[in-house]
C-alpha cells in the first residue's frame, strides 16, 4: 500500500541558523515547520492508489521529476558494453532516449539491445570506440552530429584499473593506459559533448561517473595493494567536475555537471586488477551496490529541475564500512 502526501507551498519566513539539534532555538524551529507542514497536507485517498486519480499523481510526480524532458533526446554513454555503463544505456533508452553507447566490445551491447524495452521510443546505437585513441572518440561524435544532430547528455562512465603497483618496474604503459581512460577520455567526450550542446544552445547534463576513491584512498583487504594510480586519476574526476562548473558559469551555459561517486559495486570491472575469485572473494566479505543503483541516481539526477546543480552525490551500500 502506497501512501501519497502533496505538501503543499508553506507561506512561511524561516532563517537558518547553525546549531546543535537539541537546541530549544532548534527544537522551537522545527516544532513549527513540522507544524506549518501538517497543516498544509492534503492526503490522496489510498484505495485509488493504482488506479484512477492515484495512478495519475503518480505520472504526474514523475513528469515533475523530468525525465519526460529528456524523450527524444541523444545520450552518449561510455563503457556501456557491462556493469554500471550497461545499465545505465538500458535505463535511458526505456526512458525514451536515443542512446549512443561506446565500448569496445559492440557485440555485447548488441545483445543488450534485444532486451531493452523501447516502448517510449527510445533507440540504441551501440558503437564500437577504443577511448583511449581520441580519434575515435572525434569520428563518433561527427558520426552523432551527422545521423542524430548531436549530444544533450554525457554519460563519462568508462574507467579503467590495472594490476599494478607504483613501484613496479617497466609499468609505464600501464599507467598510462590508466590515465588515458579514466582521464583524458573523460575530458575529450566532455570538451565534444559540450561544444555539440552549445552549437545547438542546447542546456545540456554531463555526469562524471566517479568513485569513493576520488575523495579519499582505502586501505584494500588485498596484498599487494594495487590501487596504484587509479585513486590520482579519480581524484582527478572530482577536480575536473569542479572545474568544469566554474568554466560553464564563466561561459554562462545552461549545461549542469554531477560527480557520481559509488562506494564498491558488484561488476567485472573489478576482474582484471583483481581476478574473478578475489573479487567474489570480496563481494561476500563487503556489502555491495548493483549497477542499477548506479543507474537510478543518473535518473535522478537527470530529473532535477533546470536550476538545481547536484554537484556530487556518493552512494554506499547499508553497512559498507569503506
Amino acid at each position: 500500500v502506497i501512501v501519497i502526501l502533496s505538501v503543499l507551498e508553506i507561506n512561511a519566513n524561516v532563517r537558518t541558523h547553525v546549531c546543535s539539534s537539541n537546541t530549544p532555538m532548534c527544537s522551537s524551529l522545527f516544532i513549527n515547520c513540522c507544524s506549518a507542514i501538517s497543516n498544509r497536507i492534503q492526503p490522496v485517498n489510498i484505495t485509488s492508489v493504482g488506479r484512477g486519480r492515484g495512478r495519475d499523481l503518480i505520472e504526474e510526480q514523475h513528469s515533475i521529476l523530468g525525465m519526460d524532458r529528456w524523450r527524444g533526446k541523444v545520450a552518449v554513454v561510455t563503457g556501456a558494453s557491462s556493469g554500471i555503463g550497461a545499465a545505465v544505456a538500458k535505463d535511458l533508452v526505456e526512458a525514451g532516449m536515443k542512446v549512443v553507447g561506446l565500448a569496445r566490445r559492440k557485440e555485447r551491447m548488441e545483445e543488450d539491445a534485444t532486451k531493452m524495452d523501447t516502448n517510449k521510443g527510445g533507440k540504441y546505437y551501440p558503437m564500437k570506440c577504443d577511448l583511449s585513441q581520441e580519434k575515435e572518440i572525434i569520428n563518433v561524435f561527427a558520426w552523432i552530429k551527422e545521423n542524430l544532430g548531436g549530444v544533450d547528455v554525457m554519460i563519462n562512465n568508462a574507467g579503467l584499473m590495472k594490476m599494478t603497483m607504483l613501484t613496479t618496474p617497466d609499468n609505464s604503459a600501464d599507467l598510462r593506459a590508466v590515465l588515458d581512460v579514466n582521464v583524458m577520455a573523460l575530458c575529450i567526450c566532455t570538451r565534444e559533448a559540450y561544444n555539440s550542446m552549445k552549437e545547438r544552445d542546447v542546456a545540456g547534463y554531463i555526469i562524471h561517473i566517479n568513485s569513493l576513491t576520488g575523495h579519499y584512498v582505502p586501505i584494500l583487504d588485498v596484498i599487494p595493494p594495487v590501487l596504484n594510480i587509479y585513486p590520482g586519476s579519480k581524484h582527478c574526476v572530482t577536480a575536473l567536475t569542479e572545474t568544469l562548473r566554474q568554466e560553464l558559469i564563466y561561459l554562462k551555459s545552461k549545461t549542469r555537471i554531477t560527480s557520481i561517486s559509488p562506494g564498491f559495486v558488484a561488476t567485472e570491472f573489478l576482474n582484471e586488477p583483481f581476478g574473478q575469485e578475489q573479487v567474489e572473494m570480496m563481494t561476500k566479505a563487503h556489502s555491495s551496490l548493483k549497477p542499477e543503483d548506479i543507474s537510478q541516481s543518473v535518473l535522478y539526477v537527470l530529473g532535477t529541475p533546470d536550476h538545481v546543480q547536484v554537484h556530487e552525490m556518493i552512494i554506499k551500500s547499508v553497512g559498507e564500512k569503506a
